[in-house]
């Protein structure tokens, strides 16, 4: 009896480490190995919505990915709900959030949010969306220095365009206001394009969103550029002044990347970071950038982390203007 106990005993311990072997031996299952989802935080038709659907796109043109892709859009709380739901989606790498640098920054700045940086693995920077000082051709306003001027005469009684109330527009409103001394009053729309259109309307007098969202009526000549964010002059603009020429330092824009949950397999990162990568190689990566006037500049994940960093600490003081950030 005891010799055939110590027999089935022997022969499951056998087959027990037998299995363990052959599970030990089974390749781990490729990544991508589902849908991938490109989050966005504005509605379709905004900046950021439409970048992530053009890298979508040039990814499945160059077939760089083998699993389905979609864009979803999960709008409200300045970017906070597209943020949480990212966040709650901790290891998974098939959750991939295009990241607007100024919403972004904002609510990882602002301790009441719970959204620190703890929770996100930055993976890859593309570039900077200049912000311009954008009115309607029949403006009143013919240079940055008219609208200042005018906003110093009645303080907060002009209205500027911008997609959120802690987005790079509103932040770059800020700062024209910290530099300048001017007040401003703002309205908030759910996407830049709709900011755009509100000024082209005649609706908002002005705004300080992204010029590659007004492009298409600058050279259609229904809209006019006052001033860019930029160091130095847009080459496609280059009558048009920064704001630090004009005698107010105000160098900002929106810098558009990728990132994923926090907690995700090295290998996932390393390998969504070399699609996109092979992404901002391709020939239309480049033509899109020029013609939406981007200052082109690739960040690998490492190199984007240590941005974001920097970046971040320089957001705290907007955050704390606005009183953003008490719990």
């Amino acid at each position: 009896m005891k010799l055939r106990i110590c027999i089935r005993r022997c022969a499951a311990a056998t087959i027990g480490v037998l299995l363990a072997a052959a599970t030990a031996a089974a390749p781990a299952q490729p990544y991508p190995s589902k849908t991938v989802e490109f989050v966005v935080h504005v509605n379709p038709g905004g900046g950021t919505d439409v970048f992530a659907r053009l890298i979508m796109d040039i990814i499945n043109r160059e077939k760089l990915i083998s699993q389905p892709m979609i864009v979803s859009s999960r709008t409200g709380g300045a970017g906070a709900v597209a943020f949480n739901y990212i966040k709650g989606k901790r290891g998974d790498p098939h959750s991939v959030l295009t990241i607007a640098t100024g919403s972004f920054l904002t609510a990882t700045s602002r301790p009441d949010l719970d959204l620190g940086p703890g929770h996100f693995t930055p993976i890859a920077f593309f570039a900077r969306d200049p912000q311009g000082v954008l009115v309607n051709a029949d403006s009143k306003y013919k240079t940055f220095k008219d609208l200042i001027d005018d906003a110093k005469a009645q303080p907060e009684a002009i209205v500027c365009a911008v997609t959120s109330a802690t987005g790079t527009g509103r932040q770059t409103l800020w700062r024209i206001e910290r530099e300048t001394g001017a007040k401003f009053k703002f309205v908030t729309f759910k996407a830049g394009s709709e900011a755009v259109l509100s000024v082209l309307g005649g609706h908002v007098p002005f705004s300080t969103e992204n010029v590659s969202e007004a492009w298409a009526h600058i050279e259609a000549g229904k809209m006019r550029v006052l001033a860019v964010t930029t160091a130095q002059r847009m080459p496609s603009l280059p009558d048009v002044p920064t704001v630090t020429e004009t005698g107010y330092k105000v160098q900002i824009g929106t810098g558009r990347g990728f990132g994923m949950p926090a907690g995700v397999p090295r290998e996932a990162v390393a390998t969504m970071e070399g699609i996109l990568q092979k992404t901002h190689r391709s020939a239309a990566w480049k033509d899109y950038s020029q013609k939406n006037k981007y200052e082109d500049h690739w960040m690998g994940s490492a190199e984007f982390t240590r941005y974001l960093d920097e970046q971040r600490a320089v957001q705290m003081e907007f955050v704390q203007a606005l009183g953003l950030g008490k719990k």
